[in-house]
């Protein structure tokens, strides 16, 4: 059934677009220079491609199976394994949102630092304190409404996919053949597999946001429009990424594009048009990381208040204020970027740290959704081909990513975990079944190795 005051599947697309496409896309050119030829980047693209096309489609039929699970990504967990499981889903995604925002402040603040030197490398003082004022005033602005801020969201999505546009457009028309078939290949003995390696960390970071439409089904005007629009964000987001990687190298030697400055489309564009293609990438960059901000700051807000609706966090962070905007939700997901704002003060790695965070523990809610769309599919008496597809390629990217940053995301598990508790005494109900206890427990120990990892020096931020 339609709502006539629901979000639109523009408005869908805009919100999966605006959150996948923030700063990754305008410091590929580097970031793939240096790991691979255009051999291993086609291939990255189309190993990545694929399994988060396979997500997309889980995510569609999802949408369309269960439209009745409209709370967002960590619903199908809860309904497929339990409130733990689905608490773990909702909190974590929630971190992965207010840990993004926190590295776009940095990339703001470091690309104006080329202008304004007191910016730094975007963790100065004055870099914090002017990122802490931005904060609150999109804190201020969402505070006004989610289809106020939606709508805002669509002409940023557009105003910052324009300058990439134009990048290929211009990119294209200079496209050397010669030099492209130059480094196809790689240099000589660098094999294919470790060219691969390199840029599959690359390419899967810049897909997350894929499920945006699905985090805000319940405001979809129709149900079937959530599929859609996952779909439809997937295919330009990954026409844009293609195309911005593979035309660069036809613009300069592979040496030169992995010794670019970021964002390193400007030097890129630089070597096509000269002086001014660096300050307008420049320019790019920040409408691209400030729309994403609000995005993310959009999503992180439905997180909470739609785990606060299903009894797996605190009730009070589903209020709203007057405007229907969710304000406990907000002021808590605005203080926890301030935290970790401040903290980029003090560490010299945060940024990066946050980087490498955000992608680890993105991966636990998508293969508790891949395990639910398999589970149903079994059910069902179907193959789940698709669904078990798209779980083994979760589970090869969590292998991939490493031990450490999984024991790291259980530091920011166990203490979430309180929030749990807090919100399952309410009800009533015991908080946890035998199997969410030794859930629990397998969280208690990853972050006890990972504290003990810290404090004698083998695990470093």
């Amino acid at each position: 059934m339609a709502r006539a005051d629901g979000l639109s599947l523009p408005a869908l697309t805009a919100i999966v677009v605006g959150s996948m496409v923030g700063a990754g896309i305008f410091s590929l050119p580097q970031a793939m220079g240096r790991a691979s030829g255009g051999l291993g980047v086609l291939l990255a693209w189309g190993v990545t491609g694929s399994g988060m096309l396979l997500l997309a489609l889980v995510f569609q039929r999802l949408a369309r199976q269960r439209p009745e699970l409209d709370s967002g990504i960590f619903a199908y967990a809860q309904e497929g394994f339990g409130r733990y499981p689905g608490f773990l889903s909702a909190f974590g995604y929630w971190t992965v949102c207010c840990l993004g925002n926190v590295s776009y402040w940095v990339l703001i603040k470091s690309t104006l630092g080329a202008v304004v030197p007191a910016f730094g490398d975007g963790s100065s003082l004055a870099a914090v304190a002017s990122a802490s004022a931005g904060l609150w005033l999109v804190h201020a602005l969402l505070l006004r409404g989610v289809r106020q801020a939606a709508a805002l969201n669509t002409i940023v999505t557009v105003a910052k996919i324009l300058p990439i546009l134009l990048f290929i457009a211009l990119v294209a028309l200079r496209f050397d053949t010669a030099l492209f078939a130059d480094s196809f290949r790689g240099a000589p003995g660098e094999g294919l597999a470790l060219q691969l390696q390199g840029t599959l960390l690359v390419t899967v970071f810049v897909f997350v946001g894929i499920e945006g439409a699905s985090v805000f089904s319940r405001h979809a005007r129709r149900a079937e429009d959530v599929g859609r629009a996952t779909l439809a964000g997937f295919a330009l987001v990954l026409a844009l990424l293609v195309a911005v990687t593979l035309l660069s190298y036809g613009i300069l030697p592979r040496a030169e594009l992995a010794a670019l400055r970021n964002p390193s489309m400007g030097g890129v564009l630089q070597a096509v048009v000269g002086g001014w293609g660096a300050g307008f990438v420049g320019a790019g960059l920040i409408v691209s990381v400030l729309g994403a901000y609000l995005s993310w700051s959009l999503l992180a807000a439905e997180v909470l208040v739609a785990a606060a609706r299903a009894g797996i966090m605190p009730a009070g962070l589903a209020r709203e204020n007057a405007r229907g905007a969710p304000a406990a939700a907000l002021w808590l997901t605005s203080l926890l970027v301030q935290l970790f704002l401040v903290l980029t003060y003090f560490a010299e790695e945060a940024f990066l740290l946050a980087l490498k965070l955000t992608s680890s523990m993105v991966l636990l809610p998508y293969l508790l959704v891949a395990g639910f769309a398999l589970l149903i599919d079994r059910r069902a008496g179907r193959g789940g081909i698709i669904a078990l597809l798209a779980l083994l390629y979760v589970v090869g990217m969590m292998l991939g990513g490493g031990l450490r940053y999984l024991l790291l995301s259980c530091l920011l598990y166990a203490p979430g975990t309180l929030l749990f508790l807090r919100a399952a005494r309410a009800p009533g109900l015991p908080a946890f079944t035998r199997a969410e206890a030794l859930l629990l427990a397998l969280v208690l120990a990853g972050a006890a190795l990972a504290g003990l990892g810290l404090l004698t020096g083998r695990i470093t931020l």
